[in-house]
């Protein structure tokens, strides 16, 4: 786990993820100093700058500590868990260009297989086929995640779709409503995006191997119309306006991370089971599309998706024809979706 400089913040990043496992157990003060090699003042003065901060950290003799509340913070100790692959390694930052672009720059390094880079803020945040990416401070979740997948290129592209129906997972853990996926992966509440996923990747120049896959989604938890401003707003939606109130975007990133560690342990073994579930997502099917490529733009119905997550389409002017997302961008007539 990746902390910020200085040993008590390294040290209270610590202690919230051993509370963050107890989920309201009490757990003493003796073990957490044993567990993290630290005197047992150290561990109270770790506890005292979380309630600075807006824990609430309860205790009782006998008994230990344990975590009632929490502020909308992302840290480290908030998002950390045993065992996962994917986030085992965790950078947190209060505002970034882009989290893709802050794994890119990383990745020069050999970043380790599984970081994910977590940002309150982005000042460049992009989408598919150039488009920006509203990411205003506090208001969103904007994460991105390196992997190294061992396997051939042409199941590379199907991350970002099985990426969607991990967006899918985790919004449902946390605010008990499943949203639906428009083609190829923007995720759909009542019709509107709620979020976005890019997904980039890095070949080898010499011998166009893999390097690594960044794949970054951004989820809109507490926007107002007012954020989205009056281009966006009619396309695009938050939890909050979604549910009446924005879970904390702790809770969905911690829930994502799993997720796309449950993701990252099947792929690309588990297609069928995946593509199952991502059919089943699709809001797509079935409707009226207006396919936009290079070569202008028609009109058809979505039939259905292939087996490797392109859609296939009937022409309202006769025949049909399998899209890639790579090639084109799809509208509904009707509707965002």
């Amino acid at each position: 786990m990746t902390k910020k400089a200085g040993g008590m913040d390294m040290l209270r990043d610590e202690v919230l993820a051993l509370l963050r496992e107890r989920e309201g157990e009490p757990l003493s003060g003796e073990a957490m100093s044993r567990a993290l090699g630290v005197s047992r003042a150290a561990v109270w003065k770790a506890m005292e700058a979380l309630r600075q901060e807006g824990y609430e950290i309860s205790s009782a003799p006998r008994k230990g500590y344990w975590l009632e509340g929490s502020p909308d913070r992302l840290s480290p100790g908030e998002l950390a868990r045993p065992g996962r692959m994917v986030g085992r390694e965790l950078v947190c930052l209060d505002r970034v260009d882009s989290t893709n672009n802050e794994i890119k720059r990383r990745a020069v390094g050999e970043a380790a297989d599984g970081l994910a880079v977590v940002a309150g803020e982005q000042t460049g945040g992009r989408g598919r086929r150039g488009r920006s990416f509203v990411s205003p401070p506090g208001k969103g979740l904007y994460l991105s995640v390196l992997l190294r997948p061992n396997c051939p290129l042409a199941e590379v592209p199907t991350l970002t779709a099985w990426s969607a129906v991990a967006v899918c997972d985790a919004v449902e853990e946390v605010c008990g409503v499943r949203p639906g996926i428009k083609w190829p992966n923007d995720v759909i509440l009542e019709g509107r995006k709620l979020c976005g996923i890019l997904t980039e990747l890095e070949l080898e120049a010499e011998t166009a191997a893999l390097r690594y896959v960044v794949v970054g989604i951004g989820v809109n938890i507490s926007q107002t119309e007012a954020d989205f401003g009056p281009e966006v707003a009619p396309v695009a939606v938050s939890l909050a306006q979604a549910l009446g109130k924005a879970p904390r975007r702790a809770e969905v990133a911690r829930a994502l991370l799993d997720s796309l560690d449950r993701l990252y342990g099947d792929f690309p073994r588990q297609r069928e089971n995946w593509l199952a579930r991502y059919r089943a997502d699709c809001l797509t099917v079935g409707r009226p599309i207006r396919v936009i490529s290079g070569t202008g733009e028609r009109e058809g119905t979505a039939l259905g998706v292939e087996e490797d997550f392109s859609l296939r389409v009937a022409w309202k002017d006769g025949g049909e024809e399998v899209v890639s997302s790579g090639e084109v961008s799809v509208r509904g007539l009707l509707g965002y979706v």
